[in-house]
């Protein structure tokens, strides 16, 4: 049976006459009649008997109809795919990102580009800098969303803007709550070192060694976000992402940019050798909308 045949066959045995299977198809009567007489014509059997004016299924077909129906659903499956893909709504997003960008930034362009893209799976990872070049190798992300990333072979970058560095402090040290401060004027506070945090690290260090500060730090760990929690329970003052910090003010933190504000760039990564789907490429507006906000 030819596909066409497989597509008569199943709308006359669903629907029972050849009036009812032209009205599903937008067809013309004719056209069924005829093509249903071929398919039977090829397949050597009768495949309806009419009776009281109605199509009967034969013997025959009652036994053919499950693989048709097979069939069938799997044409109505590959039809819908096709136009979701049209659609930009079919598929699936494996994104890497930055730990601080989970907490705020793309949740917010992940629910605005959900509500145009229902049919898009989406998988989050978060991961660290020096992870990127081989999950992206390993097909494990099709786009990594990082802060300051280092330039890497055969890696095209999506420029999404600019991050900032933040001092966030309990409001009891500074009562005035000041939008800027130096890093002179921390001298006298505790500040919680952040270890192994990669190129921030290094960023927030090199405006250490060119203001010649020396900061007293008695507590080191880990993350931006567990430094915040620290701060947020008055045990010193810490230097995070305005992300991480953004996410974990209360009515006893506030934070302030360091004079002159240290800036961070973040960028989105993907493959040169493996173009992204149009739906991961409106995915990237919307953490551009989110990042800028």
């Amino acid at each position: 049976m030819r596909l066409r045949h497989i597509e008569i066959f199943h709308a006359v045995y669903t629907t029972g006459s050849i009036t009812n299977a032209a009205k599903i198809l937008h067809v013309s009567q004719p056209s069924v009649s005829k093509v249903l007489a071929h398919a039977e014509m090829s397949l050597g059997f009768a495949l309806f008997q009419r009776m009281k004016g109605r199509l009967i299924p034969t013997c025959e077909a009652d036994l053919l109809f499950d693989e048709v129906d097979n069939i069938y659903q799997q044409l109505r499956s590959i039809r819908n795919t096709a136009e979701n893909i049209k659609k930009h709504d079919y598929g699936r997003i494996n994104l890497a990102l930055s730990p601080a960008l989970g907490f705020d930034v793309i949740p917010k362009a992940l629910s605005n580009f959900k509500q145009q893209h229902q049919g898009i799976s989406v998988n989050l990872l978060t991961m660290h800098n020096h992870e990127v070049l081989q999950s992206l190798h390993e097909h494990k992300c099709d786009l990594a969303v990082m802060f300051s990333p280092a330039p890497m072979s055969g890696v095209e970058t999506i420029i999404f803007g600019d991050g900032e560095f933040v001092i966030m402090y309990p409001k009891y040290l500074f009562p005035q709550q000041p939008k800027k401060l130096s890093l002179k004027s921390l001298l006298d506070h505790e500040l919680i070192g952040i270890g192994n945090s990669g190129p921030l690290d290094d960023l927030v260090w090199n405006r250490f060694m060119e203001e010649g500060v020396s900061l007293k730090s008695s507590i080191q760990v880990e993350t931006f976000f567990i430094a915040a929690r620290m701060t947020a329970q008055n045990i010193g003052i810490c230097i995070v992402d305005e992300f991480t910090a953004r996410c974990n003010l209360s009515n006893s933190v506030a934070i302030a940019s360091f004079d002159p504000p240290l800036t961070f760039p973040v960028k989105g990564l993907h493959l040169e050798n493996k173009q992204l789907s149009k739906a991961c490429e409106d995915f990237v507006c919307h953490i551009k909308s989110s990042i800028n906000e």
